[in-house]
């Protein structure tokens, strides 16, 4: 362990989290961009999607260890689990439970609003997020299941960067 992190008051730790997390998410999109000029956004998108069929589940698991959840913690472990994902820190986020549901809302995602800001297209995020957040969620409790609600290319609902519906599903 970096023993200077001994040194650092809480608030110093809680705004170097907030920057690891925003160089982690530069360098995810500096490579995507990279592959997307060389190649063309197909290219960069089949990347992406392979990367992120891996990358999820490596971070599920960590964060599952990490809170100590059982094999089925069921939504309210996902709900747990989600809230200390690295993007957790950097976007706005909003959690809403209805019975058997857990639904995920990004209200500002801080890619859409670079690429924006960049003169960019929107980064066409709905197939890596089918598998990133279904791969995500099957990694915390195989029973869940994921269902996008809203994501760019195929919003249906503007007031928010894309919204995400798990289920619970008894085996």
């Amino acid at each position: 362990m970096n023993k200077e992190l001994d040194r650092l008051s809480r608030d110093e730790l809680l705004e170097l989290i907030e920057i690891y997390a925003k160089e982690w998410l530069a360098v995810d999109g500096l490579w995507f961009q990279a592959v997307e000029k060389k190649r063309g956004m197909d290219e960069a998108m089949e990347h992406d999607k392979e990367m992120w069929a891996q990358f999820t589940v490596i971070e599920a698991n960590r964060i599952k260890k990490f809170l100590g959840l059982p094999d089925h913690p069921g939504l309210e472990g996902l709900e747990a689990a989600l809230k200390l994902r690295l993007y957790s820190n950097i976007n706005q986020q909003e959690y809403i439970r209805e019975d058997n549901k857990l639904v995920f809302k990004t209200l500002d995602c801080r890619v859409q609003t670079a690429r924006s800001r960049k003169g960019m297209e929107w980064h066409p995020c709905k197939p890596v997020g089918e598998i990133e957040y279904s791969g995500f969620a099957r990694t915390i409790d195989d029973r869940i299941s994921c269902r996008c609600i809203s994501c760019y290319p195929e919003i249906t609902d503007s007031s928010c960067g894309c919204i995400w519906e798990f289920s619970l599903n008894q085996l």
